[in-house]
C-alpha cells in the first residue's frame, strides 16, 4: 500500500513539473496580451470555478456532512474577507477552515 502511494506521488509530481517546465519554455514565445494568451487565461479560470461550484454543490466526504447553508455563509462571508484584505487569499482560506469547523459543530 505505501508503495502505491509514493508510486502515486511520483508520477503526479512528475506530471506537473514536466508540464510547467513544457510552459515555461514555450511562454517566451506567446505575448500576455495577445489572444491565444487570452483565451488560456479564461479557459484556466473557468476550469477553476467549475471545480469549486462542483466542490460546493455536490461535495465528497466530510464536505458533503455540512448543511448548504453553512456552505454559503462560509463563502460569503469569505469573498468579503477577501476583498477587504485586497485579495489576499490566506486569511479566507484559513477563515474557511475555521468557520467550517466551527458553525458545523454549532448547527
Amino acid at each position: 500500500m505505501a508503495t502505491n502511494i509514493i508510486l502515486a506521488i511520483l508520477a503526479t509530481s512528475l506530471a506537473t513539473y514536466i508540464s510547467r517546465f513544457l510552459g515555461v519554455i514555450t511562454s517566451k514565445k506567446i505575448k500576455e496580451n495577445s489572444k491565444i494568451f487570452k483565451w488560456f487565461n479564461c479557459l484556466a479560470y473557468s476550469t477553476l470555478s467549475a471545480l469549486l461550484a462542483r466542490i460546493i454543490i455536490f461535495p465528497a466526504g466530510a464536505l458533503a456532512e455540512v448543511d448548504y447553508l453553512i456552505r454559503f455563509i462560509v463563502i460569503f462571508i469569505c469573498l468579503v474577507v477577501f476583498f477587504i484584505s485586497k485579495k489576499n487569499f490566506v486569511y479566507p482560506t484559513v477563515l474557511s477552515a475555521l468557520l467550517l469547523s466551527f458553525l458545523n459543530s454549532s448547527f
